[in-house]
């Protein structure tokens, strides 16, 4: 029979175990202001929890895209809202009839023990677990969005060693917790630059900025970001060709235009003004299979 105590148990009596744990933070591929909090492990034991403290230079605005309760393949459990939410454990079953109830949320309240201030500030602690009887949470996947307002310029995660850090269903703490960068809202492209305007006017897509939040090298044809992985690692290959066809004589006015396609970053000029054509295809041509070593990063 599923209970609370479990989540509750597994925050409080963690030993620490060799396992390696990766905390994701994307930017949205649309929305600049908003970041994906993810995780990846490479061990057999699922993770059980996240303590997690993200902080921002300016005001964080909502925290969203999460999963709400138990047994449904993610992280619904959240210890740091049961005091505050009305959860009630169904006397008979033993089981909660309801999750979805008003302030039930990851985001741990501002006045508990080492959490920050919350909601509306510039730093949030948000706490998940799981629990489930057959839909077991994925060895990767999603924990939560998180939207900043249109000040920021960056977004950092941390581990909140006070609150649990991150933990395996055996209850032992997770030792190799390797974090994300913090991501950045900075102009990667600078008001000087000759392809600044078009940049602005594509809505200053991340892909076109060197890392954390680009590649470097999209430039060169590389729609994607990444390389082949192994054995070749191109880093112009084809999943890049994939994008640039499926771009094919879009105009910047198109909803569904990926501007990471557009190579040469303008468009093809009168009478069409495609966005995505000849040009870039050239450019993807003479950068074919070529490697991270045989190429500089965009200027």
């Amino acid at each position: 029979m599923r209970t609370l105590i479990l989540a509750l148990t597994v925050l409080l009596f963690a030993a620490p175990v060799w396992a390696t744990v990766t905390i994701t933070a994307e930017l949205d591929a649309t929305d600049s202001q908003k970041v994906w909090i993810g995780y990846t492990s490479d061990e057999a034991e699922l993770v059980r929890a996240f303590a997690l403290d993200l902080t921002a230079d300016t005001n964080i605005v909502e925290v969203n895209d999460y999963a709400v309760g138990d047994d449904n393949g993610g992280y619904g459990i959240f210890p740091g809202s049961f005091a505050a939410a009305p959860i009630a454990v169904n006397p008979t079953t033993g089981m909660v009839d309801n999750w979805n109830v008003a302030g039930y949320s990851p985001v741990a309240p501002a006045g508990d023990p080492d959490a920050l201030p919350g909601v509306g500030t510039g730093g949030v602690t948000i706490e998940m677990g799981s629990l489930y009887d057959t839909a077991a949470p994925g060895a990767s996947g999603i924990l939560c969005s998180v939207t900043v307002d249109e000040d920021v310029t960056q977004l950092c995660v941390t581990a909140n060693a006070i609150r649990g850090n991150v933990v395996l269903e055996s209850a032992a703490e997770v030792q190799d917790l390797v974090l994300p960068p913090c991501v950045s809202w900075d102009e990667c492209i600078p008001a000087g630059h000759p392809n600044y305007a078009m940049w602005v006017t594509l809505g200053k897509p991340l892909c076109w900025c060197g890392p954390p939040n680009g590649s470097g090298y999209q430039c060169y044809g590389d729609a994607d970001g990444v390389d082949s992985g192994m054995p070749f690692k191109y880093r112009v290959y084809l999943n890049d060709l994939a994008i640039l066809v499926a771009n094919w004589k879009k105009k910047a006015t198109a909803v569904d235009l990926d501007p990471c396609a557009d190579f040469d970053r303008v468009d093809s000029g009168m009478p069409f003004k495609y966005q995505v054509y000849l040009n870039d295809l050239s450019i993807l041509v003479a950068n074919w299979k070529k490697k991270d070593a045989g190429l500089t990063p965009c200027p």
